[in-house]
């Protein structure tokens, strides 16, 4: 599957924000971001005008980059979400965060969302109790989520539950930092996403 594999620090100067795509590297005096604020390229210092469009086409973008998915999954999550009742850019943010890669990311059982994608895809999660190694698989309220007995005892797993630990957790979710699982209670308010998104901006962009 085609994956963006450039540094993923010039995707939060392009989009003029912390997208913290790195992890614990994000919060510290070495991200690139916190060093060079402005755009990559050697225009990126320079005032920019930005349209309508543009504005719209940000916001979409940065969505995108924030959960890691592709244009074409994108399209689809959003087809999706207008078909669903309720408000569309708030369905929209409730199908990502429901991807199991971001689920795990969440209940704080991996630092960072490109790292619980590549957990999942090497098979170390179970979902009610089978395993599951889609990043895309979108969980439902009430699907328990955890790490295999036999990878729990990596160093790597006790390093994250070491860090998860002293993360908070989400009130839609349910962790038990011991023994590395979790429950989807149900589906986030908007209010409780933490995510820098106007999401109405990527509902109008898709309405031309």
């Amino acid at each position: 599957m085609a994956r963006y594999k450039e540094a993923v620090c010039r995707l939060c100067r392009r989009e003029g924000i912390k997208l913290y795509l790195k992890g614990d590297r994000c919060y510290s005096e070495k991200c690139a971001f916190a060093r060079k604020g402005y755009p990559p390229g050697i225009h990126g210092q320079g005032r920019q005008k930005i349209s309508e469009y543009g504005m719209q086409l940000r916001e979409k973008q940065k969505a995108r980059r924030v959960y890691g998915v592709l244009e074409n999954q994108f399209r689809k999550y959003f087809k999706e979400a207008d078909r669903r009742r309720g408000v569309t850019g708030e369905t929209l943010l409730q199908l990502l965060e429901s991807r199991l890669d971001n689920t795990v990311f969440r209940m704080g059982l991996a630092r960072s969302r490109s790292e619980a994608r590549q957990l999942v895809r090497h098979g170390h999660f179970l979902v009610n109790g089978r395993k599951v190694n889609i990043p895309s698989y979108l969980n439902r309220p009430g699907d328990e989520v955890s790490v295999k007995e036999k990878s729990r005892n990596l160093p790597l797993f006790k390093e994250i539950a070491e860090w998860g630990s002293a993360q908070g957790t989400m009130e839609w979710l349910e962790v038990d930092h011991e023994k590395m699982s979790g429950r989807i209670v149900r589906l986030p308010l908007r209010e409780e996403l933490d995510i820098p998104i106007v999401e109405h901006l990527i509902v109008e962009l898709y309405s031309r």
